[in-house]
């Protein structure tokens, strides 16, 4: 079976694990968030890999690099949501913290991903 390049890239493995996480910890959000931050954070989190993947499809290093752009810009606003739900104590501090890391680790690649791309 033909191995695609984003399956490669261990930040898109990341964020695949990541939104694993994310699934698992909005399963226990209360039911009357689930067409509010439940849908948005697992968007956005789905979004962070979605993007790694159409990015690696695009010919230019330019477009490659807008993409990686987004899933970092997606990546953020997954920080932001999961800072609200710990404020909301949908999040205990320790899950927070765990998620906190692996997003810390995910735009660290990003960041680095994108400077290649835009500097090849």
């Amino acid at each position: 079976m033909y191995t695609y390049s984003f399956e490669k890239l261990e930040v898109w493995n990341e964020a695949k694990e990541f939104t694993k996480t994310v699934y698992l910890l909005t399963s226990k959000f209360p039911d009357n968030e689930k067409f509010g931050l439940t849908s948005q954070i697992r968007r956005a989190s789905v979004s962070i890999c979605s993007n790694i993947a159409e990015g690696s499809a695009r010919k230019t290093d330019k477009d490659k690099a807008f993409f990686t752009t987004i899933a970092f810009s997606s990546a953020v606003e997954v920080l932001n949501q999961l800072i609200i739900c710990k404020d909301l104590q949908f999040l205990n501090g320790e899950d927070y913290d765990k998620c906190r890391l692996q997003i810390e680790s995910i735009t660290n690649k990003l960041n680095a991903l994108r400077n290649y791309q835009i500097n090849k």
